[in-house]
């Protein structure tokens, strides 16, 4: 089959954000066109299409059905469960077969620009797509669990006012490969291949990197739903939270559709201190918000909804505000967890982190009421890799500067 040809076939699940594009504002992201653009070696990606799609891509090839089957099978499990990147290792695959597969089809990760690691052993990758976005990706490990906080977007549309990813505009969606591919590239980068099920330092995933989730929907979905297939990279969904600023038509639908824990970027009270730092209540408000958490499908006291609370000087601090904060979780009767997250400062932020005494006082008070509400240890602050803290490096450093730290790797790698 000639290569023009496998432009005939560009799988749904791969292309249906990769075509959207939002408007940045305090608005729902309206979808616009965006010419799909192959990778300039014509090849398709394999990495991040589900099963169906995996054995259409090979049949389109050419390939005949069953064949297709088997191949499809076989690379999944030289993908997913080896973490091969190449067809030439694919020892049940034929020799003659190998080079026809990587005249057609790659098996991709992000290009790292940049790796850095924090004195408390938190890492972060600054990424690159093919087509020149930069996002990041962090590993937090602990002494029970290693999580790690994906990326749904380049940017951010939302502009919360604390968070440093909120200054940067939203440039687009990232696609499903995008995503499994950090997931991918954390496993490389932990020695972590061949899969197992037990021992492994990657044991959680968070969506709470650069940009929405809610807003990157269906690659989100299909990435996750490839995360946690039991053939795959095999993570439960119960190790799986999704967090949202508020989106809330898409909460029911996430809670269906993907079924992972659910975390609330809640970080306000009352409807003036939230408008101002999380500018999406003015179209969705707190009693908006915290029904669609009590209608949160799988929402139990075995998987509680948790919310995120940024803890910010003279701004949502104070005693009265944590007393509304356990009457609001009682009033919806809300199986509830909060995370109380000192502020992690950036260049040009307008707030500054509460007291140690102030979060106390803060804390004690919602454990009073019934209510978990540990303080998160700030991780990863001295490579700006904490809470709020994810920014592209891309916008710190000139182009030049990044194109010749990428030339070094690739030189170093041969």
């Amino acid at each position: 089959m000639e290569k023009e040809s496998l432009f005939a076939y560009v799988p749904a699940m791969q292309i249906t954000e990769t075509l959207t594009m939002s408007i940045p504002g305090h608005i729902d992201p309206v979808p616009v066109p965006r010419a799909f653009v192959p990778r300039a070696d014509g090849r398709i990606d394999l990495i991040g299409l589900s099963k169906a799609d995996l054995r259409l891509a090979l049949e389109t090839a050419q390939l005949e059905p069953r064949q297709a089957k088997l191949r499809a099978k076989q690379l999944w499990h030289w993908m997913y469960n080896r973490g091969a990147t190449q067809f030439s290792v694919m020892t049940d695959i034929s020799k003659t077969m190998q080079p026809w597969l990587e005249q057609r089809f790659v098996i991709s990760r992000p290009q790292v620009i940049e790796a850095q690691v924090s004195t408390d052993g938190t890492r972060k990758w600054l990424l690159r797509s093919d087509d020149g976005q930069d996002y990041e990706m962090v590993f937090i490990p602990d002494a029970d669990r290693g999580t790690l906080c994906v990326s749904s977007q380049v940017g951010c549309t939302l502009n919360c006012r604390f968070c440093h990813t909120g200054t940067m505009r939203l440039v687009r969606n990232l696609t499903a490969s995008e995503i499994v591919g950090q997931v991918m590239l954390a496993r490389d980068g932990l020695g972590e291949w061949p899969s197992q099920p037990e021992g492994r330092l990657l044991t959680n995933i968070v969506m709470m990197g650069m940009g929405e989730p809610l807003y990157n929907f269906e690659a989100v979905r299909d990435a996750l739903k490839l995360i946690m297939d039991g053939d795959g990279l095999s993570l439960s969904k119960r190790r799986i939270t999704l967090s949202t600023s508020g989106v809330v038509p898409m909460m029911a639908r996430a809670g269906e559709e993907i079924g992972v824990n659910l975390a609330v970027s809640l970080h306000g009270v009352t409807k003036e201190v939230r408008d101002e730092i999380v500018p999406l209540n003015r179209k969705y408000g707190i009693e908006e918000l915290l029904q669609a958490c009590a209608d949160y499908p799988g929402a139990n006291n075995a998987r509680r909804i948790t919310f995120e609370y940024v803890m910010l000087k003279d701004k949502n601090d104070s005693d009265a505000e944590a007393r509304e904060l356990v009457r609001l979780i009682k009033k919806y009767q809300l199986p509830a967890k909060v995370n109380l997250i000192p502020f992690n400062p950036w260049p040009g932020a307008n707030y500054e982190c509460s007291t140690p005494e102030r979060i106390k006082s803060f804390s004690s008070i919602v454990f009073a009421g019934g209510i978990s509400a540990p303080v998160r240890t700030p991780r990863g602050r001295d490579i700006d890799a904490a809470c709020g803290q994810l920014k592209t490096a891309s916008e710190k450093k000139s182009r030049a500067e990044l194109d010749a730290l990428a030339d070094e790797k690739q030189a170093a790698l041969g």
